[in-house]
């Protein structure tokens, strides 16, 4: 039986890229530096690929950002996913966590979709709540950290999560959300033949208004926000600690200064 899967990606910051805030507005200036997909979100597109090959079906890439996150999707339409939605609109920059979420929950929401695959956190902000958002906006179950996806096409889906000690099994009916780790497959590299037909796979934009989102938008709306910040200072030296039977309060009393301890 096909399935239809709905795959969450993030174009992200380069993680060897330097960072910075914009000091007009204290959000994550992303203009400057080379943008990548999200690591992890490589994996969960990979997953869904490997599972329409094996039911058949269509996967959708959704996505929200700026117009240069074209590029991340069509990274994932030429590994092999069959469309992709694009949430792009001015109005939405500087979004929190919360205005993302409910937007694509949205977008999400206007599919046919059985599976909604994300990858576990986000390298630009670590924050690992995306996928539980959206499982809790959607009205679906959530299975989390999943190392292995297991689809009973039109009934059921069975995950095995990653613990420190190993892994529990976990299953849900269908429609449900899965946020994978890295540990669950190996992505595929983009053939030529992929890249190619990428350019012909249809891609849908949508503004604010069309995927239906009212109120205050983007850093207007958003539930947290950056007061101030301080560029990281230079690195220095560093500072020799002579063991003289002293050396642990020695080292101790240096943590307390630096109040690391």
């Amino acid at each position: 039986m096909p399935m239809n899967i709905v795959v969450c990606v993030k174009q992200v910051p380069d993680t060897w890229a330097e960072r910075t805030l914009n000091a007009s507005d204290k959000t994550l200036d992303r203009a400057k530096v080379d943008t990548v997909m999200n690591e992890i979100d490589e994996y969960a597109v990979e997953e869904a690929i490997r599972l329409k090959e094996a039911h058949g079906g269509e996967v959708t890439i959704v996505t929200m950002g700026p117009d240069r996150a074209l590029d991340t999707i069509r990274k994932a339409l030429s590994m092999g996913a069959d469309k992709a939605v694009l949430l792009s609109d001015e109005a939405l920059h500087g979004s929190c966590v919360m205005q993302t979420s409910d937007a694509l929950a949205k977008v999400i929401g206007t599919l046919e979709y059985d599976l909604v695959i994300c990858g576990s956190e986000a390298t630009d902000s670590r924050l690992s709540v995306m996928a539980p958002l959206l499982a809790e906006r959607l009205g679906l179950p959530q299975l989390s950290l999943a190392r292995k996806v297991t689809v009973e096409p039109g009934s059921s889906v069975t995950i095995e999560r990653q613990t420190e000690n190993g892994y529990t099994v976990v299953t849900s009916a269908l429609p449900a959300v899965v946020s994978v780790v890295e540990k669950i497959n190996e992505p595929r590299y983009p053939s030529f033949k992929g890249i190619m037909a990428a350019k012909s796979k249809p891609t849908t934009t949508l503004t604010a208004a069309d995927a239906g989102l009212e109120g205050e938008l983007g850093l207007a709306g958003a539930t947290s926000q950056v007061d101030e910040f301080t560029p990281r200072p230079p690195r220095s030296g560093g500072e020799i600690v002579k063991n003289e039977g002293d050396g642990g309060t020695k080292v101790a009393d240096f943590l307390v200064s630096q109040k690391l301890i």
